[in-house]
């Protein structure tokens, strides 16, 4: 009984909920703005890397080689700690989603570009012979066919980004972590660090599933 009050104590789980609650809603935010914001970024880098000028391309491999080598919490104490010094200062949400936003903005301009490669040259060549634009031949011809196959790795980049919401607690941002460790210290009781992981298995583990999904669903379809 002693180990269950200390770990799973109903009364602590009770008060430290709504507070845990408050983290979980900045987490869910912060993961849904590096998502998008870098889903965006990463899709431009790419097409910069195949389609621009050669000193352009040469950035963007810059680009995606030097993120995909920084650690996550590197960047983002560079941004949040670093950019003040310049006159540049960020709240912790925006510089968490800066952060997040251009490591998986790096992971996703590969993933597009390896999509977008394995699509056959013959699809370009036929959208050219229409006098079709290369805005609509992206559009309409080549990313549809592309996306079935970024699918499944932009599914398990989308998953790690989420888990990596966690390091916004590093710069003091009310996360689903901050809030449980700062619940933890008030009641004086790890029950709402154990509350906290159990939130994050509830919301990760359908996602890790729903990916492995996509991974067999796609490859039959490749068969």
């Amino acid at each position: 009984m002693e180990i269950i009050d200390i770990f799973f104590n109903i009364d602590v789980m009770r008060r430290a909920f709504p507070i845990i609650m408050r983290g979980l809603l900045n987490t869910l935010l912060l993961g849904g703005a590096a998502i998008v914001t870098g889903g965006i970024l990463g899709i431009l880098v790419c097409l910069v890397r195949l389609y621009a000028p050669r000193p352009f391309q040469l950035l963007a491999i810059f680009y995606t080689d030097i993120f995909r080598a920084i650690p996550v919490l590197v960047v983002l104490i560079l941004v949040y700690y670093a950019l003040p010094f310049t006159g540049i200062v960020l709240s912790s949400f925006v510089a968490a989603t800066v952060a997040l936003a251009v490591v998986l903005a790096a992971y996703t301009a590969e993933v597009v570009r390896a999509g977008i490669e394995a699509v056959p040259k013959g699809q370009f060549e036929a959208c050219d012979a229409l006098g079709l634009s290369f805005a609509t031949t992206m559009r309409k011809v080549i990313l549809p066919q592309a996306f079935r196959m970024m699918i499944p790795p932009l599914a398990s980049y989308g998953v790690a980004i989420i888990k990596d919401t966690s390091l916004a607690s590093v710069v003091a941002m009310d996360d689903l972590l901050k809030q449980a460790t700062d619940a933890q210290a008030l009641f004086a009781n790890p029950t709402p660090l154990l509350l906290a992981a159990l939130i994050y298995i509830a919301i990760l583990w359908p996602l890790v599933r729903l990916t492995g999904w996509l991974e067999q669903h796609y490859k039959r379809g490749y068969r």
